[in-house]
């Protein structure tokens, strides 16, 4: 390859790597988002800078069998707080998270409950595969020309 060769591959790859990075960025937030959700009902390990989930108290595991719930599945209840988990993407950068209010409590903790994070834990397991997936847009942007 000359010069002018290398110029024009370059050129071209300027222009289908956006394409590749937003096309793998959406399925990256969309893992994320789903992750998150899967988080939810299940004791969550340390992971980052997240400490592992502490158990159910005694009385929120009797309290939930009361209700008509199973006695030890940590934020799943009715699957609200799943559902309402959402992603968006706007070019390259994006949000996953919820609108609810006891989401931002339960992902944060408060004088009475310990924090039990399925956001932000969500994006450091998948951080590993989204440098992948720039990587691969760039190797997929050159060999676009």
């Amino acid at each position: 390859m000359d010069l002018e060769e290398f110029a024009n591959a370059f050129a071209a790859s300027s222009k289908a790597i956006p394409i590749e990075m937003a096309v793998r960025f959406k399925m990256v937030v969309k893992d994320i988002e789903k992750t998150a959700k899967e988080e939810l009902g299940i004791y969550q390990p340390s992971v980052g800078p997240f400490e592992a989930w502490e158990s159910l108290a005694q009385s929120t595991m009797e309290q939930r069998v009361s209700s008509g719930y199973s006695a030890d599945e940590p934020l799943l209840r009715s699957g609200e707080l799943r559902d309402s988990i959402e992603s968006e993407v706007i070019g390259l950068a994006a949000i996953v998270g919820t609108k609810s209010e006891i989401g931002f409590w339960q992902e944060m903790g408060t004088l009475r409950i310990p924090p039990r994070p399925f956001i932000g834990p969500a994006y450091v397991r998948k951080v590993d595969s989204l440098l992948d997936e720039v990587g691969l847009s760039i190797i997929h942007g050159f060999k676009a020309y």
